[in-house]
Order: C-alpha cells, then sequence, then structure tokens
C-alpha cells in the first residue's frame, strides 16, 4: 500500500512535470507576449530561473516605455544573477538604473549590480579590473543609499575587496624583498614600495608586516654596502626597527626584528671609527 502511494506521487510530479515543459514549449514558440510575461513571472516565482529567464528575454523589448516594463527589467536582471551569469547580471541592472531611477527597486537594483561585479572579482594575484569596477560601484552605493538594508552588507563587501587589493600590493613588495637580498635596486624597491603601501594604504592589515619590509631590506642594503655607505644605511635600518617597534609594540615579528637590531649594533660597533 505505501509502495502504491509512492508511485502514485512520483508519477504525479512527473506528469507535472511534463505539463510543464509542454506549457512552456507552447509558450516559448508562440507570439502571444501577455502569455509568455504570465509564466515568466509563474516561473521567476517558482525560483525556475532559466526557463523565466529565456521568456523574460524574450518580452523586454516589448515591454519598454510601458508600464510593466519596469517589472519585467528587474526581474529579467534578477534572472541572471540568480543563475549566476554576473557579467550579464551587472549590465542589466546598469540598464535597469538608467531607465528606471525613480524606481522603488533601485537600491536593490544598485546593490545587485555592484554585487554582481564583486562576485566577478577574481583571486588576488590576477588582474583586479573587476575588482576595482565592484569597489567604485558599491562605493557609489554606499554614498549614495546610507540607510538601504543592504548598506551593512555593501561595506564587508567593499572592504573585502579592498583587502584583496591590499594583499595584491603588499605581495609585489614582499617579491621584491625576497628576491633582493644580495640586489641593491629590487631591495631599494622594497622599501621604496613598502613606504608606498603604508601611505597608499595606512590602515591595512599588512601594515605591521610592511614596516617589518623595511626594516628587513634595509637591514640588507646596509650589510652588503661599501664601507663608507655602511654607518648612513645602518642608522636608517635602526630606524626602521624603531619606528616597527612604536607602531606595533608587540609585533609579531619581535624575535626576528630583534635579531635584526643586533646585526646592525654588531656591524656598527666593528666599522672603525673613521668610517662613523
Amino acid at each position: 500500500m505505501f509502495l502504491n502511494k509512492r508511485l502514485l506521487f512520483s508519477f504525479a510530479i512527473i506528469a507535472l512535470t511534463l505539463q510543464s515543459c509542454s506549457e512552456y514549449q507552447k509558450v516559448l514558440k508562440n507570439e502571444d507576449v501577455k502569455a509568455k510575461y504570465d509564466l515568466a513571472e509563474k516561473f521567476y516565482k517558482e525560483k525556475d530561473f532559466k526557463r523565466s529567464n529565456r521568456l523574460f528575454e524574450q518580452i523586454a523589448p516589448k515591454y519598454i516605455g510601458k508600464p510593466q516594463g519596469e517589472r519585467v527589467m528587474f526581474f529579467f536582471a534578477d534572472t541572471y544573477f540568480q543563475r549566476e551569469d554576473y557579467n550579464m547580471a551587472g549590465y542589466q541592472f546598469e540598464r535597469f538604473i538608467k531607465s528606471y531611477s525613480k524606481s522603488d527597486k533601485i537600491q536593490e537594483a544598485a546593490f545587485l549590480g555592484a554585487k554582481s561585479y564583486y562576485m566577478l572579482s577574481p583571486n588576488y594575484s590576477l588582474d583586479q579590473t573587476d575588482t576595482d569596477k565592484a569597489l567604485l560601484k558599491l562605493q557609489n552605493f554606499i554614498n549614495t543609499y546610507q540607510d538601504s538594508e543592504y548598506f551593512a552588507e555593501a561595506n564587508v563587501l567593499a572592504k573585502e575587496l579592498t583587502t584583496k587589493k591590499e594583499q595584491k600590493a603588499f605581495e609585489i613588495v614582499k617579491q621584491y624583498n625576497k628576491l633582493g637580498e644580495f640586489n641593491f635596486e629590487l631591495l631599494k624597491s622594497a622599501v621604496a614600495g613598502s613606504d608606498n603601501f603604508i601611505s597608499d594604504y595606512p590602515g591595512s592589515i599588512y601594515k605591521e608586516e610592511a614596516l617589518f619590509v623595511k626594516l628587513d631590506a634595509l637591514t640588507h642594503m646596509a650589510m652588503n654596502s661599501f664601507e663608507s655607505l655602511k654607518t648612513e644605511r645602518l642608522g636608517n635600518a635602526k630606524g626602521a626597527y624603531d619606528v616597527l617597534k612604536k607602531k606595533f609594540p608587540e609585533t609579531k615579528f619581535s624575535e626576528e626584528a630583534d635579531n635584526l637590531l643586533k646585526k646592525i649594533e654588531k656591524e656598527l660597533k666593528r666599522l672603525p671609527e673613521e668610517a662613523k
């Protein structure tokens, strides 16, 4: 008995599915715009975004300038977002914003459009063009809609992207320092890069490490300099140590920094008086 009920239920589901597919194919092929609109909205409410998108795609041009156009264009854009086609979602939400700037859906469209570009942002090691575009969109949203229900999430997304850009910039500085142990020009780039990074991202989570990288690079520069230049360069390295300890008294690089300071002070003591 229980098995029969399960079979009947399964057959009912299959029948409904076939009926739905048949209805979809029929409406898709005919020219009845209203029928397409009704079925597209029905699928949208049922979260069948693939078929909903296909129908909205067909009728969207027909509703330009009509009262239902605003609704159609928002749903059309959102079906792309729900299907994770973020390139098209971003493009369609931008079209919606330009066409319906006074819509009640404008905040949601602006946020989802910005989030579409956020979703396209790649790993930090890759080109960050989409990250820059997403940050611009998110910042515009944050500046414009401070009372929006999406405001907090927009800030979280913007912070995440900013950190990603910081990581990319800082990895370049670290690479200069890593490759430049015995290469003066690369060490100079590491020092300059650290300074520029701290200037560009003063509140970065990588600031502490950037100060340590500067200390490390300056120490290597000083230790491998001509005797006549060592005193000044060792002094610069010691100054970088002081800045690190001042900004971060309990720095996680304390042991490594203290070891570098010992090398600096040992080398200063070794130098003959005329070199000081």
